[in-house]
């Protein structure tokens, strides 16, 4: 019976010290990588960039398996089933994690069935105005549409998309009555822009800037918290009147929920150092992108702050997918 016993014991303290070892020969085979985008999006670029470094840390292949269609809803359910050992991750942005909950009914829980491993990158938005807008600052746009409620129009890529819930958090912030017109794409928004027919938009940073510089729009801020490195003199609409309003497009590393905890910290650091390397950085900043690299924890809080805020704007609003 003693010899009974002391082979138990034996053995349950080899998988005590043996189950941490094993995790730590993480990864053994390439690592499948969930994009909720076809390719040739600027972000889906980037996502492909990130998996190569990715891969080169780990050492082991990190293969780009694009999953596109219903808003990112099947890529993201996708990795919420997979099997929770580090082999099948996502690299799923904030429509498929905070605001899809406001509009579907969903086949995955956001909050419970995943493992968030870090925030990656973000895209902040710009607001810009036709130059026939007279007005030269948020204020004084703010100013103009109460002085003509239901007169100013902005254009949005669609409804949901992000440029319309960019408005619709900013009408609901300044208390603004201004129209929505919505079009299929974001060719069409921007003509529409330029030719005068609608007289503001929320946009991507990428996209805006380009045409502000050129003198064909203007700017007036920035949708993120912090000013843009890539222009610094745009200030944020959180500083011209409105704290707190943050609405950016963002893109994150998560694992099925239940990955072992080994397994989710060391994808941490090695993301943490992939996402601290110059030249993708650089890559980023070409299409209008900037660096989040936040902790596991950090990155759960984004998730649970964001779904009851997009959910609010998405009621209060009216706001049907299209």
């Amino acid at each position: 019976m003693t010899q009974i016993s002391g082979l138990i014991f034996g053995l349950l303290a080899l998988v005590i010290v043996e189950s941490p070892a094993a995790q730590t020969t993480y990864p053994e085979k390439p690592i499948r990588l969930v994009v909720p985008l076809a390719p040739g999006f600027p972000a889906e670029t980037i996502a492909r960039l990130f998996g190569q470094k990715l891969a080169e840390a780990l050492g082991k292949p990190v293969l780009i398996d694009n999953v596109p269609g219903a808003a990112g809803r099947i890529a993201a359910d996708h990795v919420a089933k997979a099997a929770p050992d580090g082999y099948t991750l996502g690299l799923l942005g904030q429509t498929q994690m905070v605001i899809n909950p406001g509009l579907y009914k969903l086949a995955y829980d956001p909050v419970k069935d995943f493992a968030p491993i870090s925030q990656a990158y973000m895209l902040m938005d710009i607001l810009v105005v036709h130059n026939a807008v007279p007005a030269k600052s948020v204020k004084e746009l703010v100013a103009l549409a109460k002085a003509q409620p239901g007169m100013l129009t902005f254009a949005s890529t669609g409804s949901g998309s992000r440029s319309h819930l960019d408005a619709e958090l900013f009408k609901s912030m300044a208390g603004l009555d201004i129209r929505h017109i919505p079009y299929k794409g974001g060719v069409a928004a921007m003509q529409d822009l330029l030719g005068g027919h609608v007289m503001m938009m929320f946009t991507g940073i990428a996209i805006g800037l380009p045409v502000v510089r050129e003198g064909k729009l203007r700017a007036l801020a920035v949708t993120s918290l912090r000013r843009s490195s890539a222009a610094p003199e745009l200030p944020t609409i959180a500083e011209s009147g409105y704290p707190g309003f943050e609405s950016t497009s963002w893109y994150g590393l998560l694992a099925p929920a239940r990955t072992p905890a080994t397994i989710v910290g060391k994808l941490h650091l090695e993301t943490v150092k992939v996402l601290a390397q110059a030249d993708l950085r650089a890559k980023l900043a070409d299409f209008g992108m900037e660096v989040t690299g936040n902790s596991p924890d950090e990155f759960a809080a984004v998730i649970k702050s964001g779904i009851p805020k997009w959910a609010k704007v998405i009621k209060e609003s009216g706001i049907k997918p299209d």
